[in-house]
């Protein structure tokens, strides 16, 4: 059998593989997506309490921020699903267990993101709120946390990837993922087509969405703050036709 035969034999498996594969994916897709919004969650608390002038606020989300980013994210897992029991604290299933895991673990790199962009805050925006003598929570809601909201995106996009990435290693807690079934695909066919092809597209293809998602998001953020162009412009397909430095006549 030639290697173009042996590639058609496995396609026409991948088409009996077909609907496991698409539930790998899918569950992939949930853990991702509710996993990275716990760790958006923790990330923003203890971003804001890293970042607290407050030694009593600052002091304990550092600890819990290098402990979480200094520990193996499969040590972690490993932790929830199997520790945690012991202390009488059982979760309800191998998908919430996922979850705490990916958002806990990169909910602590994200919080750094969050405070490092709430520092980068222009120190006159800063005084501006000294000035008017708002409070903590105040300054930050109304003033501080949009404009660093902006920045921190493309930090937090990056996590997102990782965090897709990340969320291959629930199959060992016993969750039937993407990278799961790629395996199992690879039993029948080979280690280049499950997971050179068939996991390398479908890891592509859902990390290239969700980088162009974060990528509208800041795009948003910025018009927000009169900086760039508005989501309708951007999305709009009519060539954008730049007016600064045009004069009457077409002369520039």
């Amino acid at each position: 059998m030639d290697w173009l035969d042996q590639q058609q034999q496995y396609f026409e498996t991948l088409q009996n593989f077909g609907p496991r594969i698409w539930d790998g994916f899918l569950l992939t897709v949930q853990l991702t997506l509710v996993g990275a919004a716990l760790a958006f969650v923790i990330a923003v608390i203890l971003g804001l309490m890293a970042g607290s002038p407050n030694l009593f606020l600052r002091g304990p989300a550092r600890v819990i921020i290098e402990f979480f980013r200094g520990t193996s994210l499969l040590v972690q897992l490993f932790w929830v699903y199997y520790v945690l029991p012991l202390f009488g604290l059982t979760l309800e299933s191998a998908f919430t267990v996922g979850v705490v895991a990916l958002g806990v673990n990169y909910g602590a790199y994200g919080a750094e993101a969050v405070r490092a962009s709430l520092t980068s805050v222009s120190s006159g925006q800063w005084e501006a709120t000294v000035a008017l003598s708002m409070s903590w929570p105040h300054k930050i809601r109304r003033i501080i946390f949009p404009q660093a909201w902006a920045l921190m995106i493309p930090s937090l996009a990056n996590l997102l990837v990782h965090l897709l990435k990340g969320s291959a290693v629930v199959y060992i807690v016993g969750l039937n993922d993407f990278n799961f079934e790629l395996d199992q695909l690879r039993r029948v066919t080979d280690a280049w087509f499950a997971y050179a092809f068939v996991g390398l597209v479908g890891y592509f293809l859902f990390a290239l969405i969700l980088t162009q998602g974060m990528r509208l998001l800041e795009a948003r953020a910025k018009n927000k703050l009169g900086q760039g162009p508005t989501l309708k412009e951007i999305l709009s397909p009519a060539p954008k036709v730049p007016t600064s430095g045009i004069r009457p006549g077409g002369a520039a």
